[in-house]
């Protein structure tokens, strides 16, 4: 699978992106389980990029440069893999965690990785009404700009949620699989060209 790379620097398909906009990924969440136990404390001891405070949180908080990710390491064997840019990196990523646990003496494995959550973004390059967006599809929307300035939108097929700026700025959130979080746009995007704001002179 070849990895969507900057945007721009290959024509889009628009056949998959009739919009002519491909979200960019910007986080990617994943899990595996290691299937042993392990002693948190040891491990921070003995590994240079990792952190742990039980008493703020559960967990070694451990990070690699390559792909540029942080890890979630539990002691049930748990783990929790964020901010890589695609779905290979994740699993490269949490690999490369699995083979530090290993190096320092514990028996991990590498079973169920699974991704748990994609986040994307773009920017439809226009500004869009909210208000007018979020009386019309009311039972998808809610905004309250008092307390955040995006219109909160949850589609439920794909079911994504999306966060929809006044500036034409998009974050989707809540995919599996990029698919869906490209679908989901698509299904927005003609929604967004209806609620385009027209400069006022």
């Amino acid at each position: 699978m070849a990895d969507q790379g900057l945007e721009g620097s290959q024509p889009v398909d628009l056949s998959k992106h009739p919009s002519g906009i491909v979200p960019t990924l910007q986080n990617i969440v994943s899990t595996v389980n290691l299937d042993c136990k392990l002693d948190l404390k040891a491990i921070a001891l003995q590994a240079r990029n990792a952190e742990y405070n039980p008493k703020r949180f559960a967990a070694v908080i451990m990070r690699i440069r390559e792909p540029k990710t942080t890890a979630l390491i539990f002691a049930s064997g748990k783990m929790v893999c964020t901010g890589a840019k695609s779905e290979i990196q994740s699993k490269l990523a949490a690999r490369k965690y699995a083979r530090i646990i290993q190096k320092l003496g514990f028996a991990a494995k590498f079973k169920d990785f699974k991704i748990q959550n994609i986040v994307g973004s773009c920017d439809v390059k226009f500004p869009i009404r909210l208000e007018g967006l979020a009386y019309s599809h009311g039972a998808f929307s809610s905004y309250e700009p008092e307390l955040f300035p995006g219109l909160i939108y949850r589609m439920k097929q794909p079911k994504i949620v999306l966060l929809i700026f006044v500036s034409g700025k998009i974050v989707l959130t809540g995919a599996k699989v990029r698919e869906e979080t490209y679908t989901a746009f698509e299904n927005i995007y003609p929604v967004l060209t209806e609620f385009r704001k027209t400069q006022q002179w």
